[in-house]
């Protein structure tokens, strides 16, 4: 006998559960089926988890404040691991509490579409199970991408999912890209002691974010005793008695260079294969995204996809924004705009940003105006020692109206959602400048940039621009 639902929802991460629950809030019989562990791989193996551990690395780093090679930290690294994998497990228990509280199912198993209408479930106990539903959404998430040479073997070669489960620090680990991944998980172990070497094949780390927003995090990368190795090229490995040595070309020459672990971190790509969903007619790009509408609708009329199967930014809030849309969509309710998509990088210092980048402004025919201003000016950030970076703010200059804003330096993650209510709001810069921030908080740094941009500062000395032109 088949399980009948309204809707299937294939995927249970940050994409899967929220459009879940949406769902069920909207009437519909749901079924979430799983392949591995609710909330995906943000909460098993991602965002959580490295979250956790880049906040026992800080912690621990502080309190220490250790000079670069002075040896792997005395951290119990067990008891940090196993306080990890308890709070994920409470977050997964969580999830499944919610799904079931407003009424879903919830089957752990692999699905595949065999038709419109119909899938089937291998179930991870074992058996199978046929599911009969009138809509279908994809969610399935991204994996990480290997490199020829440097298969993930879990042992030695590891991705970011078997390097936050490591049994003990390493005393020496290679990063293979110098991308977001690669520099926050790299950042978690110099932090404990471990020499880290980062090998980016591109002519600078952090490659898609502009260079003044990464040029704090490169110089702490040097401040934390990190090798960076940029236009180089990770080329083989081998074992070199108990530890393994990694040959890299750089422009200096050939590298060989000594470590425990490595860690590629080279990108991610859409877990699409083996749904059944070419056979469907479902269209895909060259790279398995799932093509969609603005309303997350694929070109089957009863299936839709969100989150990383639909192409990047790889972002778990912009799974959910999505799938917010796709159970808007099918329940018939009206829709708003997705939206600028926010992102953060939890690098030291952590950099944020939403809309448009002052180049990418300009492309689009904008004459911008930017307003900066640097964390060392702010009260609190001298307060609590964390001084390096900036708040960065890119408007019209003829309206004012704000085209993006982002932070380098202390607690960027969180600061970046007043600007992103800004930039969805179109809200002008003299509207944040006239809002009372508390003092002294970081976020009082996005009021000073927008009177930086305005031309007149409070707490510091304005910059001369030639022949400004300001609306009244």
């Amino acid at each position: 006998m088949s399980i009948k639902t309204d809707v299937l929802v294939i995927g249970g991460g940050p994409g899967g559960y929220v459009a879940a629950i949406k769902l069920l809030q909207l009437g519909k019989k749901v079924l979430v089926v799983d392949r591995d562990k609710l909330g995906g791989e943000c909460l098993n193996y991602g965002c959580i988890p490295s979250k956790a551990l880049i906040a026992a690395a800080n912690n621990d780093h502080k309190s220490k404040k250790p000079a670069p090679g002075a040896g792997v930290s005395e951290i119990d690294w067990e008891k940090v691991v196993a306080w990890k994998g308890e709070m994920i497990g409470g977050f997964g228990k969580n999830i499944a509490a919610l799904i079931k509280g407003n009424k879903g199912d919830i089957l752990i198993g692999a699905a595949s579409i065999t038709s419109p209408h119909t899938a089937v479930v291998e179930k991870s106990g074992g058996g199978t199970e046929t599911v009969e539903f009138e809509q279908a959404i994809v969610a399935v998430g991204s994996q990480a991408l290997s490199i020829p040479g440097f298969d993930i073997d879990g042992a030695n070669v590891l991705g970011s999912k078997e390097s936050l489960d490591l049994a003990r620090v390493p005393h020496a680990m290679v990063v293979i890209g110098g991308g977001v991944i690669g520099l926050e998980i790299g950042t978690i172990f110099a932090k404990l002691g471990s020499k880290v070497t980062v090998v980016e094949f591109l002519d600078a780390v952090l490659p898609v974010i502009e260079k003044d927003m990464a040029v704090p995090v490169v110089r702490n990368l040097a401040k934390l005793g990190v090798d960076v190795f940029t236009s180089s090229k990770a080329k083989s490995w081998s074992k070199k008695g108990k530890r393994l040595e990694v040959v890299a070309a750089t422009p200096e020459g050939e590298k060989r260079i000594v470590c425990d672990k490595i860690l590629v971190a080279v990108g991610r790509a859409p877990r699409t294969k083996g749904l059944g969903l070419e056979k469907l007619g479902v269209e895909l790009d060259d790279h398995g995204h799932i093509l969609v509408d603005t309303e997350m609708l694929t070109s089957v009329d009863n299936i839709y996809a969100i989150g990383d199967a639909v192409g990047p930014p790889y972002l778990a809030h912009k799974a959910s924004r999505e799938a917010v849309l796709a159970a808007q969509s099918i329940a018939g309710k009206p829709l708003e705009p997705r939206g600028h998509v926010p992102w953060a990088v939890f690098t030291d210092p952590e950099i944020s940003w939403v809309g448009l980048t002052d180049e990418q402004a300009k492309a689009e025919g904008f004459h911008t105006v930017v307003g900066k201003f640097p964390f060392a000016a702010s009260g609190r950030a001298q307060a609590v020692g964390e001084t390096s970076g900036f708040c960065k703010v890119v408007a019209d200059k003829e309206t004012h109206r704000i085209l993006g804003a982002g932070f380098t330096g202390p607690h960027a993650s969180d600061l970046i959602g007043e600007a992103c209510l800004a930039v969805s709001a179109c809200v002008t810069l003299e509207q944040v400048a006239a809002t009372i921030h508390p003092h002294p908080t970081l976020n009082e740094a996005f009021a000073e940039a927008c009177e930086a941009a305005l031309g007149h500062p409070l707490h510091t000395l304005a910059v001369k621009r030639a022949a400004p032109s300001f609306a009244s």
